[in-house]
């Protein structure tokens, strides 16, 4: 394209910068409404290119607390007759409905969007030799790699994924986000840039109760893929952001690793940063470097990672991508950028940028641990 003398133009270059993740976390456990945080991803527009955009939501269905929540995209009625009949084999399926949406004009070629409250049956849940949720997750991932055209984009615990195609304010309509409250939400506008854009391929990555809202390119993805894919897991889904996922859920459900050190695998200090370390730190430090030097996740990055009961933010070694933490009473906002928390905060105690590396987490009823050292507080 010739454009002469003139600067290039939004949508002339390639901005592998681009991307808007955001989040809303009540300490308390108070609910929040979704259109609260449809309102903050919204004002970072400009940082998606309306191909994907995505929210998760915890605490959002208290009647079916103790029931794996599947949300499913069916691309035809025969992939939906199976995946049905797989699931009545393994699960108590005790509710089950089209997820509710409204249609509008800025969302389009959606597949059917269902909603199944499971929970595995007894039987073949003793036959399996797994616990509950290894056996969960090895039907989640059979259901996405064997039957075609079924893929299982959210399946945890009063908790819930809603993405597609199109500007992140306009999947938050679609999926009448207004009519949801959660103690947790996190948020995502796509601006993919070595991937396509489709439903599946929307943030929040999901698997059990764990999402993944992402900014950056993890160019560890190779080697990270395929140090998961020697466990069990199978990423097939065309972005590098489905490994981070996988790679939490390894190192805290199979490995038994603290939220803590498992963000000290995918962002591992410097070997520089380690040997300066007091030695029984250097000592955990060492170990936790070499054991898993497979997970180490390199290129920019700043992620958002939701679980039952909390979130973690946490940027890459060098801090190539942005992102701001504000507090106000017990409520705790995190974005790629500061107008995104003013949005739903005009007035905060607290504003910081947490450094490279630093994993910033909150838990229900209890104080941020590590937040406190975040940089320029205000």
């Amino acid at each position: 394209m010739d454009m002469g003398n003139r600067p290039p133009r939004e949508g002339e270059v390639r901005i592998p910068s681009g991307c808007a993740i955001s989040g809303v976390f009540s300490r308390s456990g108070e609910a929040i409404g979704g259109g609260e945080m449809v309102r903050s991803i919204a004002v970072m527009h400009d940082r998606s290119n309306g191909l994907g955009g995505g929210f998760a939501g915890y605490g959002i269905y208290p009647q079916y607390a103790d029931l794996y929540a599947f949300h499913i995209f069916f691309d035809t009625c025969a992939a939906k007759e199976e995946c049905e009949k797989f699931l009545e084999r393994r699960f108590d399926v005790v509710n089950l409905s089209k997820i509710p949406v409204r249609k509008t004009p800025r969302v389009t070629g959606e597949p059917l969007i269902w909603r199944y409250f499971v929970t595995p049956l007894p039987t073949r849940l003793a036959d399996s030799h797994l616990d509950e949720e290894e056996f969960t997750v090895r039907c989640v991932f059979y259901i996405n790699t064997r039957i075609d055209g079924a893929y299982v984009f959210s399946s945890g615990k009063n908790m819930g994924v809603f993405k597609g195609v199109g500007f992140p304010e306009d999947i938050g309509e679609f999926y009448r986000l207004e009519e949801y409250a959660g103690y947790c939400w996190t948020a995502h506008g796509r601006y993919p840039t070595n991937t396509p854009g489709w439903w599946g391929g929307a943030h929040p990555f999901a698997l059990l109760d764990r999402t993944v809202v992402h900014n950056g390119e993890i160019s560890s993805y190779d080697a990270n893929r395929r140090y998961l894919e020697m466990y069990g897991y199978h990423c097939s889904l065309q972005t590098d952001t489905e490994v981070l996922t996988y790679l939490f859920d390894y190192l805290q459900r199979r490995e038994g690793l603290t939220l803590e050190e498992a963000a000290r695998v995918a962002a591992a200090p410097f070997w520089s940063t380690i040997r300066r370390l007091p030695p029984e730190e250097r000592a955990i430090s060492t170990y936790l470097r070499e054991r898993y030097a497979s997970l180490l996740v390199t290129g920019p990055f700043s992620i958002l990672l939701g679980f039952t009961g909390g979130i973690l933010a946490l940027n890459d070694r060098l801090k190539l991508r942005s992102m701001v933490v504000g507090e106000r009473g017990d409520r705790v906002y995190i974005a790629s950028e500061e107008c995104a928390i003013r949005e739903v905060a005009p007035e905060l105690d607290r504003l910081w940028a947490p450094r490279g590396g630093e994993a910033v987490i909150y838990t229900l009823d209890r104080l941020p641990r590590k937040a406190a050292k975040g940089g320029n507080a205000q």
